[in-house]
């Protein structure tokens, strides 16, 4: 089992928490996707040349970071279980991960990607819309989180796995302000084993990106 990424996407650091979470090993490849070459190489492995990509048994190719991790959550029962049995229970966890995907982790990416331009070419529409609900993904997280570590209560889930890899950019363009709960999620979430390998393993990419 082969996972083509990149450290510091955000959905890439989706799949590796789950991967780690579960105790899965696995071969992987980083894809640095603003080299030329190796864009072009990738997408003869992945014509559609997005990441991650997970190739299991039999060259079956897995994209997409949700995908990847019901692949994962269905084929290997050790580890933390990221999607629970009950199906009432999985659909709310399925419902935060897309939550987290559209209105945290998109928004965040266009507030980023508007920041690094010159200010006089910024798109002000792009940036008020993502500011817009990067303010209502923390008002909604910081009350789910009033009364629970997690966003499932107790249980760390695909949820958790989709709504902390873009926190770690979302609190440095756009603070986390007063949302005493959501601040303290990401403290916890720091400290979580499989979160901190991530970080330390992406430490080296995200210093020569001045982050």
């Amino acid at each position: 089992m082969k996972l083509y990424y990149h450290p510091v996407s955000t959905y890439s650091q989706k799949v590796l928490i789950a991967l780690y979470e579960k105790q899965i090993t696995f071969d992987s490849e980083i894809v640095q996707l603003f080299d030329p070459e190796v864009k072009a190489n990738y997408e003869k492995i992945y014509p559609i040349g997005k990441i991650p990509l997970l190739i299991v048994e039999d060259d079956w190719k897995i994209p997409e970071s949700t995908i990847i991790v019901e692949y994962l959550e269905g084929n290997f029962e050790q580890g933390t279980q990221l999607i629970p049995s009950a199906k009432e229970a999985a659909r709310h966890v399925r419902f935060h991960d897309r939550m987290s995907d559209l209105y945290l982790n998109d928004p965040t990416s266009t507030l980023l990607f508007e920041l690094k331009k010159a200010e006089d070419i910024r798109d002000q529409d792009k940036i008020a819309r993502a500011c817009k609900y990067l303010d209502l993904s923390y008002r909604y997280l910081d009350d789910k989180l009033r009364d629970s570590d997690w966003l499932m209560g107790e249980s760390f889930t695909l949820a958790d796995c989709a709504t902390i890899p873009p926190l770690f950019y979302a609190q440095q363009i756009h603070p986390f302000g007063d949302y005493a709960n959501l601040t303290a999620y990401y403290k916890r979430a720091n400290a979580r084993e499989s979160y901190e390998k991530v970080l330390s393993e992406a430490l080296p990419a995200l210093e020569k990106m001045g982050m």
